[in-house]
């Protein structure tokens, strides 16, 4: 038995808006990640165990390390598919936004999402969810969206709908957000679930096979060099910085994905509780920020990079040069002092 951590009318109004409509977009934010693509193609699966006309829709294009996950062959990206993306979100009776709190988080695709007449439904567990939806289902105290699917599906009474790619979808959503179950993951609930999950026939250790040991060559060579590198420790705040250029990614044949994980790789160095990582995109720096125990990662992320997200774990971006971006987040250092155990 889990508690009820998603209050009854919330559930009453998202069943109701699904048994009446057919056709059900599903729409994640930009770069999806595990729990992105877990909650999406779980309700995508689940969806269509009771004869819906589900699809998903992405802003950009997933890592590799995810494409074997059962039904991820049917997404479809906005970037490469635009005008058919743009019709199924016009014509969508329903849209699921799922695993972001704000609509920018969608990029190119947020103006087709918001402009589209269909009601929406915003499934998320970080803080601050915007306005864009009409029903908000929002729990920051969960550790990812794909565990906020399953309960959702748990108390619409739909439990026997959950099939294995749905079960499967959930898992892989849900250790990919813990880190493999290392941060956000201390709730006795969440091992609950995971239980449910193997009765149903998940092979919990293949999928940690298929995410964390299905990488190329150079994506050994390039966390290598970032390391040995481009790795910077800052004892006296307990922190590390890791910074990767565009240059140096295309020398390391760059695909995407290939650095997931990396910004979580400092933090097993003794004493260092706070851990950054910068690269190069088109048109700005992604920036990755994780924690452990009580220093918080969201914070900063918040006051210096325009972002957000959980305690230990979350991203943001900034539009200026790398090097600018370094001196921003080195000069704030000496701010967060306070916050270190």
């Amino acid at each position: 038995m889990i508690s009820k951590i998603i209050p009854e009318d919330l559930i009453t109004k998202a069943k109701k808006a699904i048994d009446i409509v057919d056709k059900i977009v599903i729409v994640a934010h930009v770069g999806p990640d595990g729990d992105a693509m877990g909650s999406t193609l779980a309700l995508w699966h689940y969806l269509m165990t009771i004869d819906k006309e589900p699809v998903v829709i992405v802003p950009t294009s997933f890592p590799n390390f995810l494409s074997w996950m059962p039904g991820s062959e049917c997404v479809l990206d906005y970037e490469n598919y635009k005008e058919k993306s743009d019709e199924l979100i016009a014509s969508a009776e329903l849209i699921f936004a799922l695993d972001f709190n704000q609509a920018s988080r969608m990029a190119k695709m947020e103006d087709s999402v918001i402009n589209a007449s269909a009601p929406k439904i915003l499934v998320d567990h970080h803080l601050h969810p915007g306005d864009f939806a009409n029903l908000i289902i929002s729990c920051p105290e969960i550790s990812s969206t794909s565990e906020l699917i399953f309960r959702l599906i748990c108390r619409m009474g739909d439990f026997s709908k959950i099939n294995l790619a749905c079960a499967e979808c959930i898992y892989t959503g849900m250790m990919t957000d813990t880190g493999g179950f290392t941060y956000n993951s201390n709730k006795q609930e969440i091992y609950t679930i995971i239980s449910e999950l193997i009765k149903l026939g998940v092979d919990k250790d293949d999928i940690y096979r298929k995410v964390f040991n299905n990488y190329s060559a150079d994506r050994m060579k390039l966390m290598g060099y970032a390391l040995y590198k481009k790795m910077k420790v800052y004892p006296e705040y307990k922190a590390a910085l890791i910074t990767l250029t565009t240059k140096e990614l295309q020398e390391f044949n760059y695909q995407n994905g290939d650095v997931e994980g990396l910004v979580n790789m400092p933090l097993s160095i003794e004493n260092v509780a706070f851990s950054v990582f910068m690269r190069e995109d088109t048109d700005k720096i992604k920036i990755s920020l994780r924690s452990q125990g009580s220093f918080p990662a969201n914070k900063v992320s918040s006051d210096l990079f325009n972002g957000g997200g959980h305690l230990n774990a979350a991203g943001g971006e900034s539009y200026t040069t790398l090097n600018e971006a370094i001196k921003k987040f080195e000069e704030a250092l000496e701010d967060y002092k306070d916050f270190l155990e």
